[in-house]
């Protein structure tokens, strides 16, 4: 019998991709800490550390991971404007 995973969103879709965002944000900042506390270290090193291990490769990752999302709403969203009737004009008096 296979485990399922039981983490599911309104849409159906599977979400773990944020849990797993979170955690590697919580490992670079500890990396951090780490550079900004340490003897060697320094808190510009922790700042490189903080967005280079971090920011931009994460941004990068849920940016193109999202790209799937945000084509099925631009076609959701261009489909129900074809659909919609337009209102009538307004009589003018």
């Amino acid at each position: 019998m296979a485990a399922t995973c039981q983490w599911r969103t309104t849409s159906g879709k599977f979400r773990g991709m944020y849990l797993i965002a979170i955690a590697w944000l919580y490992v670079v900042v500890l990396m951090a800490v780490v550079e900004a506390v340490s003897p060697q270290g320094s808190v510009l090193g922790a700042f490189f550390t903080l967005v280079l291990y971090g920011a931009l490769p994460l941004g990068l990752l849920l940016f193109i991971a999202g790209t799937p999302a945000r084509r099925r709403k631009r076609h959701q969203a261009e489909a129900e404007a074809h659909k919609a009737p337009t209102p009538p004009p307004p009589d003018a008096p």
